[in-house]
């Protein structure tokens, strides 16, 4: 397979250009960070997004996803580790400040709020679970994998970090592909529980991390998950919002 990659240039999963899994132009695409609202998820934890489920930004997470192109974990992670640097954190000293963040703002715009990793130089990274049966066609839990190499990014930036697979679902979760809010909620219903073993490090802040948001019940349904053991989060990352 190395020799293969060697003979065959890798090709923009993106556009189709030669030289790179994700090109400097396509990768542009995660320059921004949005606060998504979704009512499940409302009052819960503040929900932000890197891009629309649409574009450039689906063609890359379905290359990755569901087309074997894993080479794009760490383009993908990098633009994790950009936004996580610079998100409003929840923290105790935070906790119950709503300040408004429109839609498209700048990333670099969050740096100056109190609250931010960047302020505390440690960060915990909970990526959302994935089906067994997905993960095994998937090679291994696909946001795991973003959640490394995001991991891997920040540490070269002198960040504390924790990668801390907490969360698991168990036999019976149905693929949540054109299921309504409600029927996505039953979906969960008692399939996302905590995992001890992967319980986050205390004293870090914990983001959670997914691929994309829809109605908000995944993401209500992991944070529940944790604040039932006690872990506070102070944000859900994806790198899409659809709908």
């Amino acid at each position: 397979m190395l020799l293969l990659d060697l003979l065959i240039p890798a090709r923009c999963a993106g556009c189709g250009a030669r030289g790179a899994p994700c090109c400097a132009r396509c990768a542009g695409v995660w320059s921004s960070v949005s606060e998504v609202v979704r009512v499940p998820v409302a009052g819960v934890a503040r929900v932000f997004a890197l891009a629309r489920y649409r574009g450039v930004a689906r063609r890359l997470l379905i290359a990755y996803k569901e087309r074997g192109r894993r080479d794009l974990a760490a383009s993908l992670g990098r633009a994790l580790a950009e936004a996580v640097v610079v998100l409003p954190l929840r923290t105790a000293v935070s906790a119950g400040v709503r300040n408004p963040v429109s839609s498209g703002t700048s990333a670099t715009s969050f740096a100056g709020e109190a609250g931010t990793a960047s302020a505390s130089r440690k960060i915990c990274l909970v990526p959302a679970p994935s089906r067994r049966s997905a993960a095994r066609v998937r090679g291994g839990p696909h946001v795991e994998r973003l959640a490394n190499a995001a991991a891997s990014v920040l540490a070269g930036w002198g960040f504390e970090v924790a990668v801390a697979p907490a969360l698991e679902l168990t036999g019976g979760a149905r693929d949540a592909v054109g299921l309504d809010r409600a029927e996505r909620v039953a979906n969960l219903a008692g399939r996302l529980r905590f995992r001890e073993a992967g319980r986050p490090p205390p004293g870090f802040p914990v983001v959670v991390l997914d691929d994309v948001i829809t109605t908000g019940a995944t993401a209500a349904a992991c944070v529940r998950a944790l604040e039932g053991e006690g872990i506070e989060v102070a944000a859900v990352l994806t790198l899409l919002a659809a709908g």
